[in-house]
């Protein structure tokens, strides 16, 4: 029986995965600038989890979780999305006792049984961030142009940010009714999910990419706004023009979970087929109580890797670390071959990526090897340059060759 990958998954090989390690590496190091910590949460929570905290009328929920009975008797979910996750961890491990903000990052697997298309698997990767324990409308704006700022540096163009405030509980409660009052009309001509979601949650119909046409003179949220939410979202706006940030302004932008209040934002870019929305998130104020802890603030986000890295590839961007070694080194004869092996494993010690045959091959076909693994030097040693504790070092691009002391090859590279 030959056995074949799951269906809405993907082996990530050697020559792709170097995007993979680019992308998560650009990410850890825009989390350290804006001073963001690691966290790592289980892949699988209570299931309860997720009903409370993503909603029960999202699709999430209602079509797309891996759930399943452990032997425990327990309902167990691998997690659609990092932050239910995170906050559950905030509240076990009472990091709502530090007296700072709680800043937060993760990079993981997350899983949602959908349809497959493109830039959209059932094991897809998400990088997100987490900022819980403040209402102060500059955190919302950090949070956007962090993820702004890892798109333009992993090298993508084109990223659009389009932001909105869903408001409050309150809000939304009145905002609902002019909302029925528009679709109402309208009902039987709208898709099954639509009419469904009319009677639990009618701001999720804004969200139907089916019939988003119907919805062009719909209310906009943002008239329904109070004092409190206009005056926040007045602020984002004011401090990512402050920061440079381009935004737009999208009043159906509500995004697909029900935890979210006041900012709700989305990063968009073509090139991935019918899907545009490569990343988004917002604030959800009443996120943690819900789940069982104190009633603490947040906002985060959630950037699909698996697009970013489709959109890298079909931009054709050029990744910072495009050699795959730094030198290859080429042995010629018996006692070469055997002071190769030593020397290769000093220069990896040393911090030098190497490289060298294991296939006994002459000297030409060794030439080749370095060429495919896009080398930036060989070093040839034969018998006799081992005797006189010499090495040839060649640099690949131009050709250059030059004798060099065996001993000092090491510093000799990390000086270059």
């Amino acid at each position: 029986m030959a056995f074949q990958k799951s269906p809405g998954t993907q082996d990530i090989l050697p020559g792709v995965v170097e995007r993979w390690q680019y992308a998560e590496q650009k990410a850890r190091d825009i989390c350290r600038r804006f001073n963001f910590r690691e966290i790592r949460t289980p892949i699988f929570e209570a299931t309860e989890l997720f009903q409370r905290g993503v909603g029960e009328t999202t699709d999430i929920v209602e079509k797309e979780m891996y759930t399943f009975t452990d032997r425990g008797d327990r309902s167990i979910t691998l997690r659609p999305e990092g932050t239910a996750g995170v906050v559950r961890s905030y509240v076990e491990n009472k990091l709502y006792g530090e007296p700072d903000v709680s800043k937060l990052y993760y990079i993981g697997p997350m899983f949602r049984y959908e349809r497959q298309q493109a830039g959209r698997y059932r094991q897809f990767h998400q990088f997100g961030i987490e900022a819980l324990g403040s209402v102060d409308p500059a955190i919302d704006a950090e949070v956007i142009a962090l993820g702004y700022t890892f798109y333009k540096e992993v090298g993508l163009k084109g990223v659009r940010v389009e932001i909105n405030s869903v408001g409050t509980p309150a809000v939304r409660a009145a905002f609902r009714e002019k909302l029925l009052a528009f679709l109402m009309p309208m009902r039987e001509q709208l898709c099954k999910d639509c009419q469904s979601r009319m009677e639990r949650n009618p701001l999720r119909v804004l969200d139907c990419k089916t019939d988003q046409a119907r919805f062009e003179n719909a209310p906009s949220i943002l008239d329904s706004l109070d004092e409190e939410c206009t005056t926040h979202f007045e602020k984002v706006k004011t401090y990512l023009s402050d920061m440079g940030i381009p935004f737009s302004i999208n009043p159906r932008l509500v995004r697909g979970l029900d935890y979210y209040t006041h900012t709700a934002f989305e990063y968009k870019a073509e090139g991935i087929g019918a899907i545009d929305t490569i990343g988004g998130g917002g604030r959800y104020n009443g996120l943690v109580a819900e789940i069982g802890g104190p009633d603490q603030p947040g906002v985060g986000l959630g950037l699909g890797l698996e697009r970013t890295i489709m959109l890298l590839e079909h931009q054709q961007a050029e990744l910072d670390n495009a050699h795959q070694v730094d030198v290859y080194v080429v042995a010629l004869g018996e006692a070469a071959d055997r002071e190769v092996t030593r020397l290769v494993y000093e220069l990896r010690t040393s911090g030098i990526r190497a490289e060298r045959d294991y296939l006994g091959r002459k000297m030409k076909a060794q030439m080749k090897s370095a060429d495919r693994l896009q080398a930036r030097y060989t070093a040839i040693l034969g018998d006799d340059e081992l005797a006189r504790g010499e090495i040839a070092l060649k640099e690949m691009a131009t050709g250059e060759q030059r004798v060099v002391a065996l001993a000092s090859l090491a510093s000799e590279l990390k000086s270059n």
